[in-house]
């Protein structure tokens, strides 16, 4: 039996992959620091078939526990096919409000949480002489946006890092891809900044719309907000055809060019975006302090 290991696959992007991977006939070792949702994603899909697929607690930012669960998964079926460094947050807000917390907190998990998952994957797939290892970035990765420093950084880093081992991995048999969503239905949004001092009213906001609209997304086409199973199943294809990046859904493409053919050009729009944000600031946070904290958390 094929197996694969994912990060981040108790809801959203990582979900997607797992469930792609079940319904081809892997074993999926669905890995999450939530451990609780882990498990009830991997015992609705083991019901679902034809593959199966067992949790497990998984903290990226712990460089022995990755290992440990990839090596777990060799030593047990014998062979690793793919590895799924998917396991990311949400962090930003304007720099001069930020912490040396918030830039820690995504390198650890996105930068050095992809890192040590490539570490412990890509030794094994050597040995073995075949593999795939899957770096979940982000459009984000190539078009930097305002107040998502930290989140720009760590993704335009997983770019780098995938495209990097992408060459001298194939002289061992080993495919590598870079994964680049740009609207995919995931809440995400909803723990922005989650467990960080400063949160910006902006993205508080942000997340109580979303907590309170976010089921409507459903309701639109997959080629405009794509849904987490959907594009599990392109990028699995995809993967499977040994493409270097894969973005999801295709109008991202537009945005690669852009930046390729006017590299300047999202620097330029972020400067008016700051501009407007600033402009308007002041009244948001007026209208967040007054929102009653039910409605905060809803």
């Amino acid at each position: 039996m094929k197996t694969a290991i994912v990060t981040g696959a108790a809801s959203g992007i990582g979900m997607g992959y797992a469930t792609a991977l079940v319904e081809q006939g892997y074993f999926v070792l669905v890995t999450d620091i939530n451990e609780i949702g882990a498990k009830q994603v991997a015992e609705r899909l083991t019901l679902r078939g034809p593959g199966k697929a067992e949790a497990a607690l998984l903290d990226v930012t712990d460089p022995n526990a990755v290992a440990a669960a990839v090596h777990g998964v060799k030593d047990r079926f014998g062979r690793l096919d793919l590895m799924f460094n998917n396991a990311g947050l949400f962090i930003g807000g304007p720099v001069e409000e930020l912490t040396v917390a918030h830039w820690r907190k995504a390198i650890d998990v996105m930068i050095a949480g992809v890192a040590y998952g490539v570490d412990a994957a890509y030794k094994i797939m050597v040995d073995q002489g075949f593999g795939g290892i899957v770096n979940t970035a982000s459009m984000a990765g190539f078009t930097p946006f305002s107040y998502l420093g930290p989140y720009n950084t760590a993704k335009f880093a997983v770019v780098g890092m995938t495209l990097s081992l992408r060459g001298e991995a194939s002289a061992h048999g080993i495919h590598v891809t870079a994964v680049c969503p740009i609207a995919v239905h995931t809440d995400i949004v909803a723990g922005a900044n989650a467990g960080l001092d400063g949160n910006a009213p902006e993205f508080g906001y942000l997340a109580a719309l979303y907590r309170r609209f976010g089921y409507l997304g459903h309701y639109l086409p997959d080629f405009i907000l794509q849904d987490p199973v959907v594009h599990g199943r392109k990028v699995l294809r995809a993967v499977q055809r040994n493409r270097a990046i894969v973005i999801q859904p295709g109008y991202g493409r537009v945005l690669w060019w852009l930046g390729r053919i006017a590299p300047t050009l999202a620097p330029v729009v972020g400067h008016g975006a700051a501009r407007l944000a600033d402009s308007i600031r002041a009244s948001i946070t007026e209208r967040w302090e007054q929102l009653p904290e039910s409605v905060r958390n809803a």
